[in-house]
């Protein structure tokens, strides 16, 4: 297995459409994620001005990124939406609300 498919733990044939289609969401946001790290230290290490501002840039683009799929995960699928709901943008203790 390849991409997306690697981290699959049950026959593919055996998972819904949306069951896939949200393992492809989360891989997703997990390499956008593991982008925005890496370009983070990549800029963190630069001594090139101009360079860290371009590594930066880029590290805000897989951002962007990540956040375009949340919100599609917010718009396809009920428990995501309640969550981000319930936490983003709140105000308080995280854990405790």
């Amino acid at each position: 297995m390849t991409g997306s498919s690697a981290g699959l733990h049950a026959p593919r044939e055996r998972l819904t459409k949306e069951t896939l289609a949200m393992h492809q969401a989360i891989v997703s946001i997990m390499e956008e994620l593991e982008a925005v790290d890496w370009y983070r230290q990549r800029a963190d290490d630069c001594d090139d001005p101009e360079l860290k501002a371009i590594l930066l840039h880029n590290m805000r683009e897989e951002m962007e990124h990540a956040v375009m799929v949340m919100e599609w995960m917010r718009r396809n699928n009920a428990d995501f939406a309640k969550y981000l709901k319930e936490f983003l943008y709140s105000d308080g203790d995280i854990v405790d609300h």
